[in-house]
């Protein structure tokens, strides 16, 4: 078949009929105007489209042949297979999960009608048997021990898998070492620190801030028992008041002075005269006497 006989029959596109030499001039100049459907790799050197022998060559579609426009029919072609509908691809669902199933079964059987080797005890790290066998026969063997691991992992309890167990911590020689011993003698250790941290600040300290420390716990601890408001004869309040020394009272004299013999401490006191000092710190009993000061306090 040419190929103008394949245009004509396919997309009715034949070639228009012959001239005669004696049609007119024009006719001939509107028979060869319309459509040329040439190659796009042509790069200009080919075969003429006017050669009739060459079935290859392009083909002049008539855009005013009196074929095409009188033609009434669809020549539309439909590549494939139509879009199915509801009740088709129904059936078509229903026919591939009927395939599925048969298959499923098909592979179940086959499992179970799977070939039985003796256990000789050789087995490799895969769970395959060592020594010659058949492609089904490995394949049965490592789906066999996948299986059984999948049902020892679902079915193994907390203790035998391990989880949630403490972590057993050991030395550079293997011996296990208690964590809760470990964490008591560090507990222990750390309490030791901070006692003997706070014995050195404590001595760090002077004794009558000590002393005077105790004496306002003590009063503390006392005022809770005092009334709310008190008096200008309150004894309690009287007696500190008079006990107190001050350097530049003038009335101090009047006073019966009482014995200083000893510090808050315990200690002796000088029973001599002194400069006195904006502390009120008097000398201890080993003072010669001798003011060895700058001037400043005076």
């Amino acid at each position: 078949m040419s190929l103008a006989d394949y245009l004509a029959k396919n997309y009715l596109t034949a070639d228009s009929k012959p001239e005669k030499k004696t049609k007119k001039r024009k006719r001939k100049d509107a028979s060869q105007a319309g459509l040329i459907i040439a190659d796009d790799d042509a790069l200009g050197w080919g075969t003429k489209a006017t050669d009739a022998d060459d079935d290859d060559a392009p083909v002049n579609v008539h855009a005013g042949s009196a074929e095409f426009r009188k033609t009434k029919k669809n020549n539309w072609q439909t590549i494939g297979a139509p879009a199915p509908s509801s009740a088709d691809q129904a059936t078509a669902d229903a026919i591939i999960a009927s395939a599925a199933a048969e298959t499923s079964a098909r592979d179940r059987a086959a499992e179970d009608e799977a070939p039985t080797i003796a256990d000789t005890g050789l087995k490799m790290e895969s769970g395959a048997h060592a020594g010659l066998q058949t492609a089904d026969q490995v394949a049965a063997q490592l789906h066999r021990k996948q299986a059984a691991e999948r049902h020892r992992f679902a079915t193994d309890s907390a203790a035998h898998s391990g989880q949630g167990t403490e972590t057993i911590y050991r030395d550079a020689s293997g011996r296990i070492i208690n964590v809760a011993m470990k964490r008591a003698e560090a507990r222990k250790q750390a309490e030791e620190e901070a006692v003997k941290t706070a014995a050195q600040i404590e001595a760090q300290k002077g004794d009558v801030q000590r002393a005077e420390r105790e004496r306002r716990k003590d009063a503390l601890k006392e005022a809770k028992y005092l009334p709310v408001a008190r008096y200008a004869d309150d004894v309690a309040m009287n007696e500190e008041m008079k006990e107190r020394e001050r350097w530049d009272d003038p009335a101090a004299k009047f006073l019966t002075a009482k014995k200083m013999g000893r510090s808050v401490t315990g200690k002796p006191l000088y029973a001599g005269a002194f400069t006195p000092n904006r502390y009120g710190i008097r000398p201890g009993h080993r003072w010669d006497g001798v003011d060895r000061g700058n001037g400043f306090e005076k």
